[in-house]
């Protein structure tokens, strides 16, 4: 099983580059940043862990543009959006995003998405709340003709373009793996496309019937990755590796370089104690 990292990247943080080195450095194999374009002022939507919504919600940077430098001060680093907010992005110009930044990582970039909890930030983005899920099927499916063919076209509901060239292609053939995020609502659309499952730090317990589930209604083996494990959670860790969990992407706190060197070493202690 590996260990990955995931966070939000802010201006109030350590930079993208020195977090993506230092990541590398402590033997983690994966860096994972969240998305939010922004958060409306005035909202309806409740903070899905209760409570004030952490301010890191708001000053977060563009994934794309902070995985771009995390990625060019590695090697090795599977860098990764943790999740893209894919039912409010435009899916030609997040496929040109996708396919540059697996390039310019050399293909290293793996793409998790979801449909998203905050609908006051999607409506801002002209995405109908009730229609989310139906519009980010669609924008993955376009995407990945996008990825795929030499002349792209698309006729759906939410999606609309004739035939388009759109270079570059991924590096990774025939795309970046695509990580779903949520939960059994998620299961149909991650064996429609191929793709990885990113739950949100359940337990074994909880995990391992949802998993059975999955498998059973893809047909076929699932890779699961489990993400937002905090440091006080390890006895999580061995219950994951018995269910064969690719992954675990641990928390990172959000906080000025010293004290996220800090807390990496924390986090790595974890990692070398457990084996």
């Amino acid at each position: 099983m590996k260990f990955g990292i995931g966070c939000f990247v802010t201006d109030e943080g350590i930079a993208p580059g020195a977090l993506g080195r230092a990541v590398e450095e402590r033997g983690f194999d994966a860096l994972f940043v969240a998305e939010h374009s922004h958060i409306p002022a005035s909202r309806r939507s409740p903070y899905p862990s209760g409570g004030e919504l952490p301010r890191v919600y708001y000053r977060a940077l563009d994934p794309f543009v902070a995985l771009t430098a995390a990625a060019a001060a590695t090697s090795r680093l599977v860098v990764g959006t943790g999740i893209a907010l894919l039912a409010q992005r435009d899916p030609i110009s997040t496929a040109k995003e996708v396919a540059s930044l697996d390039l310019v990582s050399g293909g290293r970039f793996a793409f998790g998405v979801g449909v998203g909890w905050n609908r006051e930030e999607m409506e801002n983005h002209g995405t109908d709340p009730t229609t989310r899920g139906r519009r980010m099927d669609e924008n993955l499916e376009a995407m990945q003709r996008i990825w795929t063919e030499e002349q792209a076209e698309f006729h759906g509901e939410f999606v609309n373009f004739d035939p388009i060239f759109s270079w570059p292609k991924p590096v990774q053939k025939p795309h970046p793996p695509i990580y779903v995020g949520g939960g059994e609502a998620n299961f149909r659309r991650i064996a429609r496309f191929g793709a990885r499952w990113f739950p949100n730090s359940p337990s074994p317990e909880a995990l391992a019937p949802q998993l059975a589930k999955l498998r059973d209604l893809a047909g076929a083996d699932v890779v699961v990755s489990a993400t937002h494990i905090g440091p006080n959670e390890p006895e999580k860790l061995a219950g994951y590796e018995e269910l064969g969990v690719e992954r675990v992407t641990l928390h990172l706190p959000t906080a000025p370089e010293q004290e996220t060197l800090g807390h990496l070493d924390q986090l790595a202690q974890l990692v070398a104690k457990l084996g």
